[in-house]
């Protein structure tokens, strides 16, 4: 049977069950064993299925996805987005449209903190959303810039979504991901503050007023020791103190003395924030054994091959390849989470992408950076619902809001994707790149 047809069966039975409510992991895990069926005996089949989705979890570097998890839910409920909040106001208070470039800096902040959007986006949005409305900002408006900057975590370390990337894609660098992330997440922060600040200047929104010396240093202070664990964790994992896994755990105990020490985590908070990252550790981890599965079925049937054959039978041009890509995974980023979406899709791009002189960490942000886009766009994005529910306002209202956004993470986006620089120079500089 040629791997024509095993492509026909695997993705025919996924969008199948997906798209009748089947939950993601379970039609990645249903669609592996039916395509496995079509090329093997029963027995063979559920062995190395199961067998597969059992390896797919045996690596100590998945240990960090949980214990990031857990931090990003201890500063989610620890009382640190305030203290982040009050900062970022000081430093960009006296600009035109101050609270909507505050919600940018303290997402961020937050984001590279906690590691999640969704974290990000409910904890800024709903610190914010109140402050915005009483200075009269369109809530609309204010639910946008939140939505379009809480993914911006996702690319500025320490993420989560690299740590995964770095186990699919057979062990690229952490740390090289890691300093990847700085120059793509920034620019994604200031390409929205730049559109941000067009559209509250032509809404003459206020600055804020101004603070005196002694709270900016006051504000300062009180946000910096959850600045600090950037700096432990992060550089403690680009310099070989400990490894990303040993990162998260230190990023734990951090946060939760921290969160003690403010007395804004109650036992029964904390009992709460457990049962949350239980919850999450166990979607993502089926997910991971999941796509583990499905990744050995491309392989031993060679979709992965047969796919970046076709893809570069198209044409000679790297340009017109490489924006092929873009577009997949931009429509992908529509319907599929970014973590299911590095699962799957990291071994059938990642070839392509290698085969046309791109290294495997640029790579890595591109693919990142698009399903960024695809958290805050209808109909799955989940960035999007989160920001939406904290703001009150309807997804009618906000979309219209993010088109300018759309518009300009593209073109980030194109730039990231033609321009090495953009994600190579920093690791490259600290001698991380193979």
């Amino acid at each position: 049977m040629s791997a024509l047809a095993a492509v026909a069966i695997l993705f025919g039975a996924f969008f199948v069950l997906l798209f009748g409510g089947v939950p993601i992991s379970v039609s990645l895990g249903v669609a592996s064993f039916v395509t496995a069926l079509a090329f093997l005996p029963w027995d063979d089949s559920t062995y190395i299925i199961g067998q597969q989705m059992n390896v797919g979890l045996e690596s100590f570097s998945l240990l960090a996805v949980p214990l990031f998890i857990f931090a990003g839910n201890i500063m989610n409920t620890g009382g640190i987005a305030r203290r982040l909040v009050d900062l970022a106001l000081v430093v960009v208070g006296r600009v035109p449209g101050a609270l909507a470039h505050t919600n940018v800096l303290a997402n961020m902040l937050f984001g590279a903190l906690s590691g999640s959007a969704v974290a990000s986006a409910a904890a800024i949005g709903s610190t914010l959303h109140d402050r915005q409305r009483e200075a009269g900002y369109d809530p609309a408006f204010g639910a946008a810039v939140n939505i379009a900057s809480a993914p911006t975590g996702l690319l500025i370390p320490p993420t989560t979504a690299a740590i995964v990337y770095s186990t699919v894609a057979g062990g690229v660098s952490v740390s090289a991901l890691f300093m990847a992330g700085y120059v793509p997440g920034i620019l994604m922060g200031l390409v929205i503050m730049v559109i941000a600040f067009v559209v509250t200047r032509r809404a003459e929104y206020p600055k804020a007023a101004r603070v005196t010396s002694s709270e900016a240093i006051r504000c300062l202070f009180r946000a910096l020791p959850g600045l600090l664990l950037i700096v432990v964790v992060v550089g403690g994992i680009v310099f070989g103190v400990f490894t990303a896994t040993e990162g998260a755990a230190v990023a734990v105990l951090y946060t939760l003395v921290l969160s003690l020490a403010y007395r804004s985590m109650s036992w029964t908070a904390l009992k709460d924030v457990v049962t949350r990252t239980v919850v999450a550790t166990g979607v993502v981890m089926f997910l991971i054994a999941a796509s583990t599965g499905m990744s050995w079925v491309m392989a031993y049937t060679g979709i992965p091959a047969a796919i970046t054959e076709a893809l570069l039978s198209v044409s000679d041009s790297r340009v017109v390849i490489l924006g092929l890509m873009l577009v997949v995974l931009l429509v992908v980023g529509t319907f599929m989470d970014i973590t299911p979406a590095i699962l799957i899709f990291t071994p059938i791009l990642l070839p392509i992408s290698e085969e046309l002189g791109m290294d495997p960490v640029q790579f890595g942000m591109v693919l990142i950076l698009a399903m960024c886009i695809g958290t805050m766009t209808p109909p799955v994005g989940s960035v999007l619902f989160v920001g939406t529910s904290v703001s009150g306002e309807s997804i009618e209202r906000v979309v219209p809001k993010l088109i300018p956004h759309f518009a300009g993470l593209i073109l980030l986006l194109i730039a990231v994707t033609f321009i090495p620089a953009l994600s190579l120079a920093l690791p490259g500089m600290m001698g991380l790149l193979e």
